[in-house]
């Protein structure tokens, strides 16, 4: 089993799918270790000479002005888990959860946070061993960070609460009992540092993030199948028209097309027909795709910066031996991009849904069969399909209204701007669902026109996807159950193994 060591500042993308969904085992490094001790020494003395300091002996929120006495200062963080463990709703997903407690543990490692060593290996052994929190989905408003679920997290760590172990769920108590694990008793400002951060969502923004990179890519591939499908030009492909308006995103979409039908004997028989040009959802793949591309790596280093960051409150300074309340729980970060994230994405499907109508309708799909299906009238053929994925891309068009330009206030305006970003993560998670399933839609369609033409004469690349999806989905000669076929595809997609069929003749594709 291999193990990925970790020490506040080397946490991506990457290594949060090794972690996550690759089988590997955390450790820290002992600097990082060091680090948390020195910082717990500071809270110690700040405990034993009685100084005011907030959340260490301080009520919270509202509550910030009542001091509390040394002898009930680990009552305090008792209650605080109690009080806060508020959400409702569904249980967010194993992934994200076990994200979360990455999340958490590694802001721990940069000594700002005040809690014991033992807090940090309590992460460890939970993420190395399988023992996931109960969180429901709902309740955060996304400052101060995600109070609200990651106090679920931490009734857990405390014997408390419900978690997943080995597949069921069971009570927290008995999942740390069978996993080995000690449960805690926190101690002065532990319980706050644990429920206070974005860890919540930017771990769904994380998972968004895995998922669109796969879903961004094979976007490429569809668009290309479709175009060949269609035996449209690849004229707009053209780098010297990507140069000429240099957006990464759009000569890296541009120069994806390319590779993928560089060989496709459809596409070089009408290099010469009389078509000067296609309808905007072919010609413009490298703009609106390319327009995406940029977006996710715009978010992408936000997130990764927030993946490395320190976000509960206050922060113990070490060299300066003081300890200092701010407000870098507040998710804006994470709203604002989840929100961009999400119309950008949403724009995939969009365009894509234009393509499946372009292949279906007769009077532009050249010369193919009406819905693609012979014996039109006792067959509807595809017909349904563009209708399923218009209803996906008009369910975007409301789910990708931002989340962060709303707020309400809390805990008697004492929090009265608020970030929504948990909101903001929560809806890409519907709409990246949305979009890959109008993206199988359209591979479904393509494959489908291609039959129509002569699949041996595709690419090499788009004729590898075709076999991949032919091994589980036939040639629809009459109407059929089409459902099955959607969620075939729908598998082929998120699992990445349409990149991968691609890929392994085109080579890596480029985001």
């Amino acid at each position: 089993m291999k193990t990925l060591e970790l020490n506040g500042k080397n946490l991506n993308l990457d290594n949060l799918k090794k972690i996550v969904y690759g089988g590997y085992t955390v450790s820290i490094t002992k600097d990082s270790e060091n680090k948390i001790k020195r910082c717990r020494k500071i809270v110690e003395e700040i405990i034993e000479n009685e100084t005011v300091k907030y959340g260490i002996n301080t009520g919270f929120g509202k509550f910030s002005s009542v001091v509390i006495n040394k002898e009930n200062t680990v009552r305090l963080q008792k209650n605080i888990i109690l009080s806060h463990a508020v959400g409702v709703g569904k249980p967010l997903p194993e992934d994200i959860v076990k994200g979360v407690m990455l999340l958490k543990l590694n802001s721990f490692l940069k000594g700002y946070s005040g809690v014991r060593y033992k807090v940090a290996l309590t992460l460890i052994k939970m993420i190395n061993n399988g023992v996931i929190p109960y969180i429901p989905e709902k309740g955060s408003v996304g400052a101060s960070g995600d109070l609200a679920p990651l106090s679920h997290m931490a009734l857990v760590m405390t014997g408390k609460g419900k978690a997943f172990y080995k597949g069921k769920l069971i009570s927290g108590k008995k999942a740390m009992e069978l996993a080995d694990i000690a449960v805690l008793v926190l101690q002065q400002k532990e319980g706050l540092a644990i429920l206070n951060g974005t860890q919540v969502m930017t771990s769904i923004a994380a998972v968004c993030l895995l998922k669109a990179n796969t879903l961004i890519k094979t976007a490429d591939i569809t668009g290309a199948m479709t175009l060949e499908a269609l035996r449209g030009t690849l004229s707009a492909f053209d780098k010297r028209i990507q140069d000429a308006r240099p957006h990464p995103g759009q000569i890296d979409t541009a120069e994806n097309i390319r590779r993928l039908l560089k060989d496709s004997d459809i596409i070089k028989s009408h290099i010469k027909c009389s078509k000067v040009q296609d309808a905007y959802s072919l010609r413009c793949i490298p703009q609106v795709h390319g327009a995406v591309k940029d977006t996710f790596n715009h978010v992408k280093r936000t997130v990764e910066i927030e993946m490395n960051s320190v976000t509960d409150n206050p922060l113990v300074f070490e060299n300066d031996h003081d300890i200092i309340s701010g407000g870098n729980f507040h998710g804006e970060p994470i709203a604002f991009v989840m929100d961009f994230m999400g119309i950008a994405i949403s724009e995939l499907a969009s365009i894509s849904e234009r393509r499946i109508e372009y292949m279906l309708d007769a009077a532009t799909n050249d010369e193919l069969p009406a819905f693609l299906i012979n014996n039109g009238g006792i067959n509807s053929g595809h017909m349904m399909t563009q209708v399923t994925a218009a209803a996906l891309v008009s369910e975007n068009k409301v789910l990708a209204h931002p989340a962060s330009v709303d707020s309400i206030p809390t805990s008697s305006n004492k929090e009265d701007h608020v970030s929504m970003g948990t909101h903001a993560a929560r809806k890409l998670l519907e709409i990246l669902d949305n979009v890959g399933n109008v993206i199988s839609i359209e591979l479904l369609c393509a494959a489908q026109a291609l039959d129509f033409r002569d699949p041996e004469k595709a690419s090499k690349a788009t004729g590898s996807v075709y076999k991949l999806i032919r091994s589980k989905v036939k040639f629809m000669k009459n109407d059929r159950f089409i459902h099955p076929d959607i969620v075939t595809l729908n598998n082929f997609v998120t699992s990445g193994a349409v990149l991968e069929a691609a890929e392994n003749i085109s080579g890596k594709l480029t985001i």
